[in-house]
């Protein structure tokens, strides 16, 4: 029986929802809870990947960590935890966000913040669909972007040459979305 055979699987993991078990995979959910919880050890994150369906050996979330570039860094409160670098920000560090998935205003990189400012122009949705455009040629950054601030309740997108299109988990979630991301275009409203 291999590791993924293992696994007990509940209805809620994401391992159930769709998700393969691939080092691709196990990589974007190792991403996803060192960007959204304070995980402090290599024991912590395989219970973490453990409650959402995913077994691995010390040896292997060892090795994954090293190609994720994870690092442990100081909290504000002082305890170590892992960190994964920022994409497009070599070396620099997001701050694991307390508490979970947090309010949308705790999700802003720079790089977000940077292309939405420069890149979108509009914001639209129906249902849980967002349709964000932007000048020829410049969604996939955009797209990117969103993709890499892991929003709460986003649940990825989709870029052609200048349109992304952002699935959420709900309507509220995707007005909420299109708020926050409209506010990062409009440099004048924030604060």
């Amino acid at each position: 029986m291999t590791e993924q055979q293992a696994a007990p699987r509940s209805a809620a993991s994401p391992a159930s929802a769709g998700a393969p078990q691939t080092k691709t995979a196990r990589h974007a959910l190792i991403a996803q809870v060192l960007g959204r919880e304070r995980i402090r050890s290599q024991a912590e994150l395989r219970d973490a990947l453990a409650e959402r369906g995913v077994t691995t050996t010390q040896a292997t979330l060892s090795r994954d960590l090293v190609e994720l570039r994870a690092t442990k860094v100081r909290s504000a409160d002082g305890v170590q935890v892992y960190a994964i670098p920022e994409a497009g920000a070599p070396g620099q560090q997001p701050a694991p966000v307390p508490g979970g998935e947090g309010a949308m205003s705790e999700h802003v990189s720079a790089r977000l913040a940077r292309w939405c400012a420069d890149l979108l122009v509009t914001a639209e949705w129906a249902g849980q669909q967002l349709v964000l455009r932007t000048p020829a040629g410049a969604a996939q950054l955009l797209a990117s972007a969103v993709d890499d601030a892991m929003l709460p309740g986003v649940l990825g997108c989709i870029a052609g040459d200048d349109t992304v299109l952002v699935i959420t988990r709900g309507e509220q979630v995707c007005a909420d979305v299109a708020a926050h991301l409209l506010s990062l275009a409009d440099p004048g409203s924030r604060r």
